[in-house]
């Protein structure tokens, strides 16, 4: 089963990147696609059908492997250990990248933003999602309060997952500048409402039952770790609904407990 898809958050980040990729892609598909920071391969099918051939790449060789099995039957991706740093790839190589919550792992989020700039070619486009350092006050209440006095932060609520640090609009908008790539498209992902329904415990879910709960290079084996399969749960539908009714509501806030972002390269 996969289970992801009912938690709001990321079900929201999945669904924005169907939906874009729905808007944006050419008839006759993009050439050559990258999935930067693929994890187990939860997205790679859905972005394989959009284009000629796909790589998805990450750090951890462990999720690859379990990501070249997830998708066997996918026939035009291929796997490669990669770091989102220093990519291998030429420059102006690829007309499509993706990166789902990535670059608040990759330590240094601006030179991320410059390898995918130049790999890409020119009028390709980059879809991303981040978690922002703007997320509801009922998302996680203790490092809002926290940050209103200091730098410091708890590591669970926004803080959990291995984030070290979240990824400020402003500051991304700059990057961004500076690497020639435009912004096409931003959506908060997840309001006041998923927030709530989700403070802290799906960090602790994650610490306890994902087998690389905090995304890094190598991890250890966990006795009660869950991988996902493809099946959809039957109460995805309830996780669509109130993904629906929170954008309805907080679409155009300020905070939001992610970004989803289209870019294209100059």
């Amino acid at each position: 089963m996969q289970y992801k898809f009912l938690f709001p958050t990321y079900r929201n980040r999945y669904c924005f990147i169907r939906d874009t990729l729905q808007q944006y892609t050419p008839a006759d598909k993009f050439e050559k696609g990258l999935n930067l920071g693929t994890g187990e391969g939860d997205y790679d099918a859905m972005l394989a059908a959009h284009c000629k051939s796909l790589i998805g790449c990450d750090i951890n060789e462990q999720d690859l492997t379990f990501a070249r099995h997830f998708n066997q039957e996918v026939s035009n991706v291929e796997y490669q250990v990669e770091n989102a740093l220093e990519l291998s790839f030429p420059d102006n190589h690829f007309d499509l990248i993706v990166s789902a919550e990535v670059i608040e792992h990759v330590g240094q989020p601006h030179q991320m933003m410059a390898e995918i700039s130049r790999v890409l070619k020119p009028g390709g486009l980059v879809l991303m999602t981040y978690p922002s350092l703007e997320f509801p006050f009922t998302y996680d209440p203790i490092n809002r309060i926290l940050s209103w006095f200091s730098d410091q932060h708890i590591s669970q609520g926004a803080f959990a997952f291995g984030h070290e640090y979240l990824i400020s609009p402003p500051k991304f908008r700059e990057w961004i500048i500076a690497e020639n790539l435009t912004l096409v498209k931003q959506r908060n992902l997840s309001g006041y409402i998923v927030g709530l329904l989700e403070m802290y415990w799906t960090g602790w879910v994650q610490q306890i039952f994902k087998e690389n709960a905090v995304n890094v290079s190598k991890q250890d084996k966990k006795r009660l770790s869950i991988r996902p399969s493809k099946k959809a749960p039957k109460l995805t539908i309830v996780t669509d609904w109130i993904l629906s009714l929170d954008h309805k509501l907080f679409k155009n806030s300020r905070r939001a407990i992610g970004q989803g972002i289209v870019l294209s390269k100059n």
